[in-house]
């Protein structure tokens, strides 16, 4: 079974920074996208990060310039480093990825971490 495992959520400062990381691991053929959407209290899931297909990143206007997402293809992991966090950033953080299994090489299939929680106090 596919599993995504994320780390690195905690309570910061504003302005300060934290390091998410995320792990997909199991039963996986190739993995098409990797990113990362969040989700405020009240609010509905956006979009934070996400890198494509074709290798391009895609970032939410909020976060441009201070979030970077990266991807270690070969680990099947993937990295968002989040810098000069401001208080609206604080949401549950979770890790996405559109892969194939190797049990169906044929059919993308979603899969989402748990979460992981970030705080940022003003």
């Amino acid at each position: 079974q596919v599993q995504l495992v994320e780390s690195g959520g905690g309570l910061v400062q504003a302005g300060g920074s934290l390091r998410l990381s995320c792990a997909a691991s199991g039963s996986i053929f190739s993995i098409n996208t990797m990113g990362w959407y969040r989700q405020a209290p009240g609010k509905q899931r956006e979009l934070v990060a996400v890198v494509n297909s074709d290798g391009s990143t895609t970032y939410a206007d909020s976060v441009k310039g201070r979030f970077t997402i990266s991807r270690v293809n070969a680990q099947n992991m993937v990295y968002l480093q989040m810098n000069g966090l401001k208080p609206e950033d604080t949401a549950v953080y979770n890790c996405h990825a559109k892969l194939l299994k190797r049990s169906a090489v044929n059919i993308l299939d979603n899969y989402w971490g748990q979460g992981t929680q970030v705080i940022v106090s003003s």
